[in-house]
C-alpha cells in the first residue's frame, strides 16, 4: 500500500540519515505514528502544520512510501475529519516493527514553505 507522511525539517533529516529507509523513533509525547492515506491530506497537514513550527524550521514536505499490506492488516483505517482525512494510527512501540516494512525507499514528493 503506498503512505504518505508530512514531515518537517527535522524529521526529514533522520529520515535522510537512515538512507530513506526509516522513520525516527516517536518522542516520549508522542504515542502514536500516523501515516497517511492520500498526498491531498498530507499537504493539509504539511502546510498547516510544519509551515507554523519553528521545530519544523518552517517547512513542510510530503513523504511517499510503500508498506507491506499483510502488515498493515493488523491495523484499522481511522477518518478524522472529512472523508478523505484517513491514517492508520501505529503505537510508537510498533514503528520499528513498521520501518521493516517498508518497501524500497521513503520519496519526497512535495516541498511546502520557505525556501
Amino acid at each position: 500500500m503506498i503512505l504518505y507522511r508530512p514531515v518537517g525539517e527535522q524529521e526529514l533529516a533522520l529520515i535522510a540519515e537512515s538512507g530513506y529507509t526509516a522513520f525516527p523513533p516517536r518522542l516520549p509525547e508522542q504515542p502514536i505514528f500516523y501515516p497517511v492515506l492520500n498526498q491531498q491530506y498530507a499537504a493539509e497537514i504539511a502546510s498547516k502544520w510544519n509551515t507554523r513550527d519553528p521545530a519544523s524550521g518552517f517547512k513542510g514536505y510530503v513523504t511517499r512510501f510503500e508498506v507491506d499490506d499483510s502488515f498493515l492488516a493488523r491495523y484499522q483505517v481511522q477518518t478524522v475529519g472529512r472523508s478523505y482525512h484517513q491514517e492508520y494510527w501505529i503505537p510508537a512501540e510498533d514503528l520499528a516493527e513498521f520501518n521493516r516494512h517498508i518497501a524500497g525507499k521513503i520519496e519526497v514528493i512535495q516541498a511546502i514553505g520557505k525556501p
